[in-house]
């Protein structure tokens, strides 16, 4: 045991101390935040450029029904000067030219003439007013023939928007306001991060292996230690930086939006205290506050610890005897996809599992050890029965300890065999081998 730890070691101090870890674990929670908050940011700074949109309205419903904005500005025009400006947009004082026909009503279709490609988000502004002015003429017609004046102000008044609370009764009958998209979002989450974590570090167990046999490498340190010591020593280690890796990441995530918070807290506050003002922020904040405080946070952290560390340990098992059997990287191909299927079938069956958590579906697959790791992540946000989380864990810890076995008969034949290309039946004889 003491020459797996010095394995164990080498690995982790190995691997934490080269360039690429340090430059991934530091640029990857800056390279999340840039793409989360960049992109509002830029959505927040003022264009300078005010674009004048003029318009020919054939139909004559549409005067003075245009409002502008800070960075448009419309304009109607007679016909003789919109032909004017349709002929030589190029050098056309208006961004753009909005041509409404005179059967628009009936045809509901317009255009919109411009030298450039028109943004997005100014067609979806001209149609979607255009559509609710026709509309309202519309309402406004039926409205008159009908001779009830307020008629559109009942048929409001009939909408009726339901918030639907949502309240947890414990096993010791407490009741607790809990938040299914909270419990959705934890859940969605936690499982995909154990997925993405087992495929990385797995697979760079397996190139691990697979290096120092080429290499022969391995025939110098088996020589010195055992082949299980060697596995276990290279798997535990290697796991231990991932572990590692998302801890930092989660530090330095936090850091990240704590220091948004204080630069942009000046706006922040002011923002929040004007909806607090009307109510609406103010419920929001405490419905999200609600929603996370609610979570049984001990129970959800020391279940994704559980079910990250086996998760890895089972797949890495694997992964490690796949890359002693082989010799080159093509080889991996035909051990790699049986190995991978339960794993990527897992990632399939989140949203499923997340939507109906008590189906049998999100049972039967958190009970399979393959794919336990991640659905039954996606499963405990939404409360999970102790005695179903337990015999969730005892049958991975099981699963566990045999693919270890299976994986340490593989590892020590497979280990010092080179040239030759196995099979399945090869690697079934190694396992029937006894040592």
């Amino acid at each position: 045991m003491n020459k797996a730890i010095i394995v164990l070691q080498r690995e982790y101090v190995t691997r934490v101390r080269k360039k690429s870890f340090v430059i991934m674990t530091l640029l990857i929670p800056f390279l999340f935040a840039a793409f989360t908050i960049l992109p509002a940011w830029l959505a927040m700074q003022k264009d300078d450029e005010v674009r004048t949109i003029g318009i020919y309205d054939e139909s004559g419903i549409f005067g003075g029904k245009f409002e502008d904005n800070e960075y448009t500005h419309f304009v109607h025009i007679p016909k003789e000067e919109y032909e004017r400006e349709k002929s030589k947009l190029a050098g056309s004082a208006f961004y753009a030219l909005l041509y409404i026909p005179a059967d628009i009503t009936v045809s509901n279709r317009a255009e919109m003439f411009a030298e450039r490609q028109i943004p997005m988000d100014l067609k979806n502004r001209v149609a979607d007013h255009l559509g609710k002015t026709i509309e309202a003429g519309k309402k406004q017609a039926i409205i008159e023939q009908i001779g009830i004046p307020d008629l559109e102000e009942r048929l409001a008044a009939t909408r009726t928007h339901i918030q639907l609370a949502t309240i947890k009764v414990t096993e010791k009958g407490d009741a607790v306001k809990s938040s299914a998209e909270a419990a959705m979002v934890a859940g969605y989450a936690a499982g995909f991060i154990i997925y993405m974590f087992v495929f990385i570090y797995g697979a760079m167990v397996m190139r691990g292996v697979m290096e120092e046999k080429t290499n022969r490498i391995v025939e110098v340190i088996i020589s010195s230690v055992k082949p299980t010591q060697l596995m276990f020593g290279k798997i535990v280690g290697i796991g231990l930086v991932g572990l590692t890796q998302l801890v930092f990441w989660v530090v330095i995530g936090s850091a990240i939006v704590m220091g948004v918070q204080a630069f942009a807290g000046g706006d922040a506050m002011q923002q929040t205290q004007m909806a607090a003002e009307s109510g609406a922020g103010q419920n929001m904040a405490i419905q999200v506050t609600e929603a996370i405080t609610n979570l049984n946070m001990p129970l959800l952290l020391s279940c994704f610890l559980f079910y990250f560390l086996c998760g890895f340990l089972l797949y890495s098992s694997l992964m490690g005897a796949v890359g002693a059997a082989v010799n080159n990287e093509e080889e991996t191909q035909q051990f790699m996809l049986p190995v991978t299927v339960p794993l990527i079938f897992s990632i399939i069956v989140l949203f499923p599992a997340i939507n109906n958590p008590e189906g049998p579906l999100a049972f039967w697959a958190s009970m399979i050890p393959f794919t336990s790791p991640v659905i039954m992540m996606a499963r405990v946000p939404f409360g999970v029965p102790t005695w179903e989380l337990i015999l969730s864990m005892l049958i991975l810890l099981l699963s566990i300890w045999g693919i270890i076995w299976v994986a340490g008969k593989i590892y020590r034949t497979g280990i010092l065999m080179y040239g030759k290309k196995v099979n399945l039946k090869e690697i079934l004889k190694w396992i029937t081998y006894r040592n």
